[in-house]
């Protein structure tokens, strides 16, 4: 019988419009647990052992929820990314012949959703145990015109923490349906640090990625349309690297963008293995199923040590890593690429499920 877990709600504090933002605690017993809120859907922390059984949250954000309403505190730490995660170039697409804006937010580009995406929102959350499961849903319609995008969106994310075989799982499950056609990417936005000490960086993390493949991008981190091998560059992952061995390589592509912050092609499909990430310190492992085709892999370039987060740490660069498992970037604007077209009585579904391990 699997053990049983617990899943709790409390006040957490409130918007700056005077809505009150809860924080949900889902926890297994001897000391697992996940933390999120329903400002943003948002991963808040995720406590798992090291090798030695030692409990660490291996999640970057903060204490309070007063920084998450502000990306110069909170760079979209642990939050739900919609309607369209990543770039959209120019802020704008067309379909069905017409064409919708995005309102601009990195530089002339819209970036995950625009500056009222989904990240920023007000979510409804409802928990439940199954199985000795517990879980938290989050629930909220994204109506016709909001940051552009046509068609009401009625969009729900649910967050189920586990444990298989030795293992803790937290499953993120996405659901959405639409009445008018739209586009749609949906992503979890989590700075993964294993070590559960964000001053050592992840640049001695090693990674695997399952993707033979990447999407090069230009200025802006806007694709260029190719879709380029990995032999032979500093993208290729399919067997461990640690995340800074080749981040200084003479590479137009890491230039570009001052390091990782690219969509890798990742191989096969339905819910099959992406990513691997593991702290050869901790001993903690990381591995990423998804049923997405691309992954975003992000270094943490443009954190400073500017941002203070939990407990009084200091973000510097690099201190954590994406790996934003997702449709790829600027897709409405790339037939080429897989559609991210969204239309009614068609339920756009996806699951990325996290599996937290020690080696």
């Amino acid at each position: 019988m699997a053990p049983t877990g617990r899943a709790d709600r409390r006040h957490w504090g409130q918007t700056p419009a005077g809505e009150a933002i809860h924080l949900y605690t889902l926890a297994l017993p001897g000391g697992v647990q996940a933390t999120v809120t329903d400002f943003g859907a948002t991963l808040v922390s995720v406590i798992v052992p090291d090798r030695r059984g030692v409990l660490g949250d291996v999640v970057l954000g903060h204490d309070q929820p007063g920084p998450y309403a502000d990306h110069t505190t909170s760079p979209y730490f642990g939050a739900t990314i919609g309607r369209y995660a990543n770039r959209i170039a120019g802020g704008q697409f067309t379909l069905d012949g017409q064409t919708y804006h995005v309102p601009a937010n990195d530089g002339q580009n819209a970036l995950h959703g625009g500056p009222g995406g989904f990240d920023h929102q007000m979510w409804h959350g409802e928990t439940r145990v199954e199985a000795g499961r517990p879980a938290v849903t989050f629930t909220r319609l994204s109506v016709d015109g909001e940051m552009g995008f046509p068609g009401n969106l009625r969009v729900t994310v649910t967050y189920t923490l586990g444990e298989q075989d030795g293992a803790t799982t937290l499953t993120i499950d996405y659901h959405a349906v639409t009445d008018a056609p739209t586009v749609l990417n949906l992503t979890n936005h989590t700075y993964w640090n294993l070590s559960a000490d964000p001053s050592l960086g992840v640049l001695e993390h090693e990674l695997t990625v399952n993707a033979s493949a990447f999407t090069p991008v230009r200025a802006g981190g806007i694709p260029t349309g190719e879709v380029r091998p990995v032999a032979g560059t500093p993208f290729d992952f399919q067997t461990p690297h640690p995340v800074g061995e080749r981040l200084s390589a003479p590479d137009e592509q890491l230039t570009l963008v001052g390091g990782y912050d690219h969509n890798l092609v990742l191989d096969g499909t339905e819910l099959r293995l992406a990513a691997v990430l593991h702290d050869p310190h901790s001993g903690r492992e990381l591995s990423i199923h998804t049923t997405e085709p691309g992954v975003q892999v992000y270094s943490g370039n443009f954190l400073d040590g500017s941002i203070i987060g939990k407990h009084g740490q200091v973000y510097a660069k690099h201190a954590g890593l994406c790996l934003e498992t997702q449709h790829f970037p600027d897709s409405p604007n790339w037939p080429e690429f897989p559609s991210t077209r969204l239309d009614p009585g068609q339920p756009f579904t996806s699951r990325t499920v996290h599996t937290f391990r020690v080696r």
